[in-house]
């Protein structure tokens, strides 16, 4: 089960985007974004990474979460207050770090 699955299981909205410029697209045109959930690997002009940071300058308000299976970055190498999940994840642990986001 995908992450955007596994949201709207839990009663959210989830929101997809193919890449980070289609995020961007979403957050510019979508004021009620509260949480941002994004693999480190994905296709277009940045990773998530650099879309996180982008996001944190500019809608600092809103819930990042990270995901991946490969890479382990260093909390330095992340905005702050974000929260890493390594995949595989579990239901369990993407709803316990939006609660505790919340």
């Amino acid at each position: 089960m995908d992450a955007a699955s596994m949201l709207e299981d839990a009663g959210f909205e989830a929101l997809e985007a193919s890449n980070a410029d289609d995020a961007l697209t979403l957050l510019e045109a979508r004021s009620d974004i509260r949480i941002v959930f994004t693999d480190i690997e994905m296709p277009g002009s940045m990773n998530g990474l650099k879309l996180a940071f982008l996001v944190r300058g500019r809608w600092p308000s809103i819930t990042i979460i990270i995901a991946s299976g490969r890479i382990q970055p260093e909390p330095k190498e992340m905005p702050a207050d974000v929260t890493f999940l390594r995949k595989p994840y579990s239901h369990a642990a993407v709803l316990e770090a939006i609660e505790l986001a919340a």
